[in-house]
């Protein structure tokens, strides 16, 4: 793939403008990373959602500001012109400011990212507005937000009713007031999602939100199906199944060992024949 310039906020922006759909894909280790650069993301989102699909988590809840640096640090190492966003986890941006602030410091320093996602709407907005006055860019992210799952009371669609569309849109508004760079918006109705992101002037970018964003973010395990149990989404497009492949590769390997076809001579080092007398006290061959 050719070089390209590094994707900004201000890259993003002009995206929308310009009518140019984003694509985002989750990653949370170097080599995933790599692999999404090359292939040719704008963005890449080191997700909480690692505990679900890297951790073995029932939720992103249980997912630590330790977990998000070593993982965000990883993927930093492995790009150099894609824009890399980290969430903060589970309740580091409800106490005070000031420790809020603190979280997303390391995040930022330590972790290596260029940009924080947090989850929420009007009731996070000031807390947008002090870590954006900080100078660290954030990503909001409204509709079904998996941090509250238990409060929403399920993996539900949102938006389906003229409650829910109007509290949404203000959401929306009060995080680029706020100054949001973008918005994910998760398992929402594509009506709704379309007209927040036409009220807009930042990108949306949907999962789960139909056609009508400016850009579309999935999990890399769902892409690619890297998985034991897959668990199919209505909102997901597998592109390959990496997760039978792997399967079949390492189980063939497993009885190659068991039957001793692996290693064979061509993946063996041999000494001179020196050594070997000087070892064995003959010439290789001779037994």
């Amino acid at each position: 793939m050719e070089s390209r310039k590094p994707v900004t906020t201000a890259k993003l922006r002009s995206m929308k403008q310009k009518g140019t759909p984003i694509a985002m894909i989750t990653a949370y280790d170097y080599p995933t990373a790599q692999l999404a650069e090359q292939a040719g993301a704008d963005v890449i989102l080191v997700g909480d959602s690692l505990g679900n699909v890297v951790l073995g988590y029932d939720s992103t809840l249980p997912v630590t500001i330790d977990d998000m640096i070593y993982h965000s640090r990883a993927v930093a190492r492995g790009v150099r012109n894609t824009f890399v966003v980290a969430d903060m986890p589970f309740l580091t941006y409800h106490g005070s400011l000031d420790s809020t602030l603190a979280q997303v410091g390391r995040l930022m320093r330590e972790g290596g990212c260029k940009a924080v996602k947090l989850e929420g709407g009007e009731e996070i907005a000031d807390t947008v507005k002090a870590v954006v006055a900080a100078g660290v860019p954030v990503l909001g992210h409204i509709g079904f937000t998996p941090q509250a799952v238990h409060q929403i009371g399920g993996y539900k669609i949102q938006g389906k009713s003229t409650e829910q569309a109007d509290r949404m849109l203000k959401d929306a508004k009060a995080l680029e007031a706020a100054g949001a760079f973008a918005i994910v918006l998760e398992m929402v109705t594509e009506e709704l999602a379309a007209l927040i992101t036409k009220e807009l002037s930042i990108p949306t970018i949907g999962i789960g939100a139909g056609r009508g964003c400016d850009g579309q973010v999935l999990v890399f395990h769902d892409v690619v199906q890297y998985t034991a149990e897959p668990h199919p989404k209505k909102f997901v497009k597998t592109y390959v199944d990496v997760g039978s492949q792997i399967r079949t590769a390492i189980s063939q390997y497993v009885s190659e060992v068991k039957s001793r076809a692996f290693p064979d001579e061509s993946h063996t080092f041999a000494l001179d024949d020196e050594v070997v007398q000087y070892l064995y006290g003959s010439k290789k061959g001779d037994e």
